[in-house]
């Protein structure tokens, strides 16, 4: 084996601080400074010198980062420092509390804190000797972990020589990004293998891959948080320990804040629960600790957790909690939704007590039963919907949920009945009291006029005292009609009748959805409002015209021609039109997506779901509230519901994020 000349060693080690330098800067700076086949010919250069010469090899070489052959098994590591877990607070009480609990014990009045996001990921402690990683482990019982250095090398964020020659021993969490995972699982779909469900499960799998192979393929990342123990000084605040890990070269998720109250505190956890989505990392919460060293040996550790740090949670999308009823709420159309009366619980920071379990079919699919113990889920402003139940805490007596033959709300004996084709009942008589008040609160609500200050409560306060009886009347109210009632003031009776002035004008499809045409939601009156223009056109259409309306078809055709040949809706339709002006339709938008129908579930990070559907619709496709064989893709965000599964079962594809994204 020839040995290497002076020259071949200074040329290797040139080339590793090159390498090293420029992946510090693309991995944990975030910077570009040299393109990537750039670096990756350095690498390739700096291997073949090696190869050469292997005397080159060194422990820190950026060639070591993948090295090895599989292993058996992992070795076990006794921690020279012991890992401790958080305690959890979960809302603004409890970390008052934490508060006055910490200055109790060090008996003062005020206490300054640092705060870092708590990243959903692997804790891995790593220990450096002479600034060299020796160790990668994972935190174990605490005590005792597993040896997983050689997947850790993989990571390019982890130095493998720190910028001093120190003994420390560091923890931090080992993470993989959303975009990270949505790739790995397109390749891991694409060989028929089971796809990750999230990022953390797919990081924490990754790292106990015995062949660090896999681990070197897969987009791992890491933040270091903590300098636990050091052969130099540990600085005297959270924050220049941060700080200080940064200048050793580790990669420091850089939104961490000083506060000099708990104030502050909260004022950061809130901010960060709307910012958190927004990030390619899952972030769980925040990390609380007493800023000065001092005060945290001070306060010390109980058996399990630091007195000087608690972990403050993000409010949680799922939670469990106990059905206490199964109810059937009538809507606007006679159809009847089944709907979970709970044990309130708080769920992505909103206390609830009602879920909805869409229909019969989703009951039989979930087994849902009143006493059953029941995930459910709310993701941004989506309703909450049960998901799961855990049938392991079942009680004995739980029977299955049958629908009534009679449900007296519906009026003129309560029948019911299945609509044929669908999953859904639907009351026989169509114009039972809760259908009307359904009704007019479609009518005034969001997607139709929009009325503002007229919610669902005002509309049955001015049902009740008999104010309106048609939508004509809404139109026809004054000051003196509603002076006197509970909870209306000159004020608030101005502003609601300046806000109905406002709507006196509408377009043709906002128009047509507020009509509670049975069979019309909001991408069908678009489509006939485009098609056709005008109200007038819309009244006069014959049958067929309306059947050949792309999206439309035979049952919703029959049910717009009948409505507008029923005399009292003509009745009630003349009185309103005294009042409101409908202006034309819009043409539909041609792009890219015309003649493509999307279904929107979970929650978009980068824009809401109405963003999302105008995006659609401008490139001329559609959105469709419900997955069918005719939806051509899904649109799936976090969280995604029932609508998703039903994708799958169909065979409809499904797009995330950044694969919807770039179809513009």
């Amino acid at each position: 084996m020839p040995k290497a000349s002076p020259e071949a060693r200074e040329r290797a080690d040139q080339l590793r601080k090159a390498i090293d330098k420029y992946r510090y800067k693309y991995h944990v700076l975030d910077k570009e400074d040299i393109s990537a086949e750039a670096l990756d010919a350095l690498k390739h250069e700096l291997a073949t010198l090696e190869e050469a010469y292997p005397e080159l090899v060194t422990p820190d070489s950026p060639t070591q980062r993948v090295a090895g052959k599989p292993l058996d098994k992992f070795e076990k590591v006794t921690h020279t420092v012991q890992q401790w877990s958080f305690n959890d607070a979960f809302d603004e009480e409890e970390i008052r509390a934490f508060d006055e609990r910490v200055k109790k014990n060090l008996g003062v009045s005020k206490v300054s804190y640092s705060t870092e996001l708590k990243i959903d990921g692997l804790k891995i402690v790593l220990t450096y000797k002479d600034g060299t990683l020796e160790t990668a482990a994972t935190r174990g019982d605490g005590r005792v972990g597993e040896n997983v250095t050689m997947n850790v090398r993989t990571i390019n964020s982890v130095p493998l020589k720190l910028t001093k020659a120190i003994d420390v021993v560091v923890e931090g969490e080992v993470w993989m990004g959303k975009s990270g995972l949505q790739e790995l699982n397109t390749r891991r779909k694409k060989r028929g293998e089971p796809e990750f469900a999230n990022p953390r499960n797919a990081a924490a799998g990754t790292i106990r891959q015995l062949d660090p192979q896999i681990a070197a393929r897969r987009p791992l990342d890491m933040f270091t948080y903590d300098l636990v123990q050091s052969s130099e000084k540990i600085p005297d605040t959270q924050i220049e320990e941060l700080e200080l890990l940064k200048e050793l070269g580790f990669k420091v998720n850089q939104h961490f804040a000083h506060h000099t109250d708990i104030d502050g505190v909260i004022g950061y956890w809130k901010q960060w629960i709307k910012q958190a989505p927004k990030e390619d990392y899952l972030i769980d919460g925040i990390v609380v600790k007493v800023l000065k060293r001092e005060q945290q040996e001070e306060l010390g550790y109980t058996g399990k957790a630091p007195r000087f740090a608690i972990a403050l949670k993000f409010p949680a999308e799922q939670v469990t909690t106990v059905v206490e009823e199964i109810v059937l709420q009538i809507g606007r159309t006679g159809i009847l939704t089944p709907v979970a009366h709970l044990k309130p619980v708080s769920v992505g920071g909103v206390v609830v007590s009602r879920a909805t379990l869409h229909n019969e079919d989703q009951i039989k699919r979930l087994d849902v039963r009143v006493g059953d113990t029941v995930v459910i889920q709310r993701a941004g402003d989506v309703i909450p919907e049960v998901v799961q139940v855990v049938s392991e805490l079942r009680p004995k007596t739980a029977k299955p949920y049958t629908f009534p033959k009679v449900v007296p709300e519906c009026g003129n004996g309560g029948a019911i009945e299945r609509v044929p084709g669908m999953a859904a009942y639907r009351c026989v008589n169509k114009n039972s009291v809760a259908q009307q008040r359904r009704r007019f609160h479609h009518f005034v609500g969001k997607s139709a006029f929009d009325i503002e200050g007229f919610g669902a409560k005002t509309v049955d306060q001015f049902l009740d005292e008999g104010l309106i009886t048609s939508y004509a009347d809404i139109f026809t109210l004054t000051a003196g009609d509603i002076e006197g009632l509970e909870g209306f003031g000159a004020l608030s009776i101005q502003n609601l009748l300046d806000g109905i002035v406002g709507k006196t004008s509408i377009s043709l499809d906002r128009f047509l959805i507020a009509l509670s045409i049975d069979q019309v939601g909001e991408e069908t009156a678009r489509d006939i409002a485009a098609h056709f223009g005008t109200l007038v056109a819309v009244q006069k259409a014959k049958l067929e015209d309306l059947e050949h309306i792309p999206g439309v078809g035979a049952v919703v055709a029959k049910s717009i021609y009948d409505w507008f040949r029923d005399k009292e809706h003509a009745y009630a339709l003349d009185e309103l039109l005294k009042h409101v002006k409908v202006k034309k339709g819009e043409r539909k938008a041609i792009g890219t997506l015309s003649g493509k129908t999307f279904v929107l579930t979970g929650s978009l990070v980068s824009l809401s779901r109405d963003e999302a559907a105008a995006k659609i619709r401008a490139a001329g496709g559609s959105v469709s509230g419900s997955v069918s064989k005719k939806t051509d893709y899904v649109v799936a965000g976090e969280s995604p519901g029932s609508k998703y599964e039903k994708a799958q079962e169909l065979g409809v594809k499904v797009l995330n994020e950044k694969e919807f994204s770039a179809l513009f």
